[in-house]
């Protein structure tokens, strides 16, 4: 897992080949006015999906992880509380990963819980459990995925 700054994205380039696009949409998108739906980067290889709305709350969220994609979330405005885990460290999937969703989630307890605020961006690899929106307020958060 990665958690930054926005200014430093740049530092993260060299750690997948599609992190140059991603960099180049946060920078280039009105990200005030991409408040809901999919927006295509290069297809199905990297897309942005932007929340607005209420969080869950910490009873609600539960970890979660990816096969096919790693996800790069972004705090436009709000704090995400989110929670993380090493996979290596969940033992209690709830059911089958699901190939089509590409997701599994757990029912374990986050190891540790941080805040994502506006302009600050936190990578989770296929290794990363992570419980996103568990904050109780209104939140505005935009989630790329990069196909591994």
């Amino acid at each position: 897992m990665i958690l930054d700054h926005l200014e430093n994205m740049h530092k993260y380039l060299k750690i997948h080949p599609a992190m140059m696009a991603v960099l180049e949409f946060l920078e280039t998108v009105d990200l005030d006015g991409f408040t809901a739906g999919r927006r295509e980067i290069s297809g199905d290889k990297i897309f942005a999906l932007a929340t607005t709305g209420q969080g869950k709350g910490l009873a609600d969220a539960k970890l979660k992880s990816h096969k096919k994609y790693i996800d790069i979330e972004y705090a436009v405005s709000g704090i995400d509380n989110i929670g993380w885990k090493p996979l290596s460290r969940c033992c209690c999937p709830e059911g089958e990963y699901d190939s089509e969703s590409d997701v599994t989630f757990f029912s374990d307890a986050p190891d540790t819980w941080f805040g994502l605020v506006p302009q600050t961006f936190a990578v989770f690899f296929p290794e990363d459990a992570h419980a996103p929106l568990a904050v109780n307020g209104l939140l505005h958060k935009i989630v790329i995925k990069m196909q591994i």
